[in-house]
């Protein structure tokens, strides 16, 4: 039987790190990117740690935005539409409305339309909440959505005044294990331990890692 994380867990984090956030704040945190090993050929995907411990969400090229008091829904899921023939080659994508179905998060939109919203959810927020310096690329697009609402001020935009560490508040909360973390944990320690085993019975004198793996 698999051990999981209940969906209302994921969902209690993020109402956790929305309450140690300071008022009229927006975190943000992107996905692990998908990185090329050869030609058109990816490496197995991992989904960033802190990306997995507030959503679940297992795929790449989406964004998640925790906007404590907002009418429409504080916990948002940027991400990748649903395209059957793409489908067909990458495998089955959530989509917006299954990331509100399937996750539980109160909002979600194509990934495709965050340059066009998000500004949007972080112009009149105090502070933003953000992974500095752990995705370069995606650093870049940060500072160019707080450009976009500095160059609005004297049309009444009012930018965040502080880009505050998000890593501050989150390992704190990750420290601290959940029954059900500790079950996937003492899962993944059993499991791990049966494969060093069976490589040991299957090591021989001479042999090399390829072997092992094959």
């Amino acid at each position: 039987m698999a051990v999981t994380i209940p969906l209302k867990e994921f969902a209690e984090r993020r109402r956790k790190l929305m309450d140690r956030m300071a008022p009229d704040s927006i975190a943000i945190l992107p996905a692990a990117p998908e990185r090329v090993r050869n030609r058109d050929v990816l490496h197995p995907f991992r989904q960033d740690s802190d990306f997995q411990y507030l959503t679940g969400f297992g795929e790449p090229e989406a964004v998640l935005a925790l906007i404590p008091g907002r009418e429409h829904g504080e916990a948002v899921l940027f991400c990748k539409e649903r395209n059957p023939e793409k489908e067909l080659w990458d495998g089955f994508l959530v989509g917006p409305e299954g990331a509100i179905e399937r996750y539980g998060f109160d909002d979600a939109f194509p990934i495709a339309d965050i340059d066009d919203i998000l500004p949007g959810m972080i112009e009149g927020r105090s502070r933003v909440y953000y992974p500095l310096g752990k995705d370069p690329a995606f650093d870049n697009r940060v500072m160019d959505w707080l450009k976009v609402i500095r160059s609005k001020v004297r049309s009444g935009a009012h930018p965040p005044g502080e880009l505050v560490a998000l890593e501050h508040l989150l390992h704190d909360m990750r420290l601290y294990k959940s029954a059900a973390e500790i079950k996937v944990m003492a899962k993944a320690g059993q499991i791990s331990a049966e494969a060093h085993c069976r490589a040991m019975r299957r090591a021989r004198q001479g042999g090399y890692e390829y072997n092992l793996e094959a």
